[in-house]
């Protein structure tokens, strides 16, 4: 092993870095986190990262709107809910070739999962056979796959499963005593179900939600423990920050406000905390990414983020570019995951007992 390769996969950490993954945590123990130093916290979380991650890897997901716009819910931040004001379309379902097209080069960019969302508040029986195909055809392209459809029915979950669905996502957005000024149109109950159904048919979840909303660090806090007290952890989760966009209740409500983009070291914090108290979920920069300095990014990765959405769009919002992050990695020194995630492995490899 070459001096590189030592630094970049040091020997698994003892102690409380390896520690058992907890799911008990507590708010005051989340509150305590985010209050701690930010070089400390920062360090604290890049220690928990290297006991359970190989360093310097970073996962490579694409993200593709399969059906936009139109959607009935009223998410306060979203351009694709009807009541929004944003100029999107409303399209129906893509064809199954298109989307598969759209996965191929995917691929070819080095994408290792390939996530599809449809603007609809839940799928009809009608939509499932297409959906499943379509998660047939890229997992035979050789890419992991992940969903995002709205709410789902224990039947349509087991579909899923059946098809082979390795990931579903469904947001919790935020904490849930504010999760009624988000959204009214569903509950933070109502996201609940939807993760349980997608638990009992066996598929991996990815939840995860949105910071620079205008909320305090304590919402941030209760966002977090959501997270870190399910009875499981989320495999992956996601952490967007706001893309206010021009026409939705909050991009209108936020726009040139100091409010409209969260500050860069309280996202960096809330990344951090996320890694801590959820060692193993692999924890992904999503919406957002392209306002954000290549100096932050790099904070994400060092405090434990190792996952990112490549491409130029997500859904309908703008992001960073393939060629963009091609360049980042090259001057940061990371490439892209070559291994299974952690809790999909079912070992985190540092012998400390948390599978």
């Amino acid at each position: 092993m070459t001096t590189a390769e030592t630094i970049a996969r040091p020997a698994p950490l003892a102690g409380p870095a390896a520690a058992a993954v907890r799911t008990d945590w507590t708010r005051a123990e989340i509150a305590e986190l985010f209050a701690l130093p930010f070089t400390e916290l920062v360090f604290r979380a890049a220690e928990v990262h290297r006991a359970h991650h190989a360093a310097g890897e970073v996962q490579l997901a694409t993200l593709l709107s399969i059906k936009t716009g139109g959607c009935p819910e009223d998410c306060r931040y979203c351009s694709q809910s009807a009541s929004a004001e944003a100029g999107v379309k409303a399209t129906k379902l893509m064809d199954v070739r298109q989307v598969l097209q759209n996965a191929a080069r995917a691929k070819d960019n080095g994408s290792q999962r390939f996530c599809m969302g449809a603007a609809w508040r839940n799928p009809k029986d009608r939509d499932m056979p297409a959906i499943v195909e379509i998660v047939k055809g890229v997992r035979e392209l050789g890419l992991e796959t992940c969903m995002t459809l709205g709410m789902l029915t224990p039947a349509q979950a087991g579909q899923l499963a059946e098809a082979g669905l390795d990931y579903y996502n469904h947001n919790i957005d935020t904490a849930p005593e504010r999760y009624a000024e988000v959204i009214t149109t569903r509950t933070f109950a109502d996201r609940l179900e939807t993760i349980a159904n997608v638990r009992a048919a066996g598929i991996n979840v990815c939840t995860g939600g949105i910071v620079g909303m205008g909320e305090s660090r304590e919402d941030r806090v209760g966002f977090v423990h959501a997270l870190a007290t399910m009875e499981q952890h989320p495999e992956s989760v996601p952490v967007n920050a706001l893309v206010p966009v021009k026409g939705t209740v909050l991009g209108d409500m936020l726009a040139d406000t100091p409010m409209a983009k969260i500050d860069d070291i309280e996202f960096v914090r809330t990344v951090a905390v996320a890694r801590i108290t959820m060692p193993l979920s692999m924890v992904r920069l999503s919406a957002g990414r392209e306002s954000m300095g290549e100096a932050t990014q790099a904070m994400c990765f060092l405090a434990g983020a190792n996952s990112i959405f490549t491409g130029d769009k997500l859904l309908t919002a703008p992001n960073a570019g393939d060629d963009a992050d091609t360049a980042m990695f090259a001057r940061l020194g990371l490439k892209p995951l070559s291994g299974p995630e952690p809790l999909r492995a079912g070992t985190c490899g540092s012998g400390c007992g948390c599978a």
